[in-house]
């Protein structure tokens, strides 16, 4: 017996910190739709090209074809009937209007999946990530490891002096850490 109505739509939100497997899982929920043949789209935000400006990368290197996008709005003009899935890598880097859009999706009866940062470099909750945590039916929580201690880390530590919130980079500005070893550099 199907207990889940066709026309029922939902919201699943990974979050975590950098190196947490955040992109590793979305693309993992992606292959695992387009085996069962459901139509899939992925976006991700225009201004993250740290791999590649096409598709969703994580930093193992698995990698998903995407369409960047520059603003959220931009979803709706790639939707067809056919579409089952909507996949949004790196979510805390688009405006508030994505909460609004992601919980539309979802009462088309699509189902919206959606990555990103929860906490910014100084461990404050990241952009829209709080409103789409609240709203969402399936939340699911990464950990990465510490770097220093070995220990679960739940926070972004940012390596290089810069003030702005957003600095998109990898490994070359940001490390895994735990809530005893973070440290905040203003």
């Amino acid at each position: 017996m199907n207990i889940i109505n066709q026309k029922t739509g939902w919201i699943e939100v990974i979050c975590g910190s950098m190196f947490s497997g955040k992109t590793e899982e979305l693309i993992r929920r992606i292959r695992r739709a387009e085996y069962a043949r459901q139509r899939v789209l992925v976006f991700k935000p225009a201004i993250d090209d740290r791999y590649d400006a096409n598709n969703i990368v994580s930093h193992s290197q698995m990698q998903a074809p995407s369409i960047p996008i520059g603003e959220a709005g931009e979803i709706y003009q790639y939707i067809t009937d056919d579409v089952k899935i909507i996949a949004i890598d790196e979510a805390q880097f688009f405006d508030a209007s994505i909460v609004g859009i992601v919980n539309d999706l979802a009462d088309r009866g699509l189902r919206v999946i959606v990555a990103g940062l929860d906490q910014d470099y100084k461990g404050n909750p990241f952009g829209s990530m709080p409103e789409l945590l609240a709203v969402a039916e399936y939340v699911t929580k990464n950990l990465a490891i510490c770097v220093k201690c070995g220990n679960p880390a739940n926070r972004t530590q940012r390596t290089i002096h810069k003030g702005e919130q957003i600095l998109v980079g990898s490994t070359e500005a940001y490390e895994a850490r735990c809530r005893n070893c973070h440290e905040i550099l203003d």
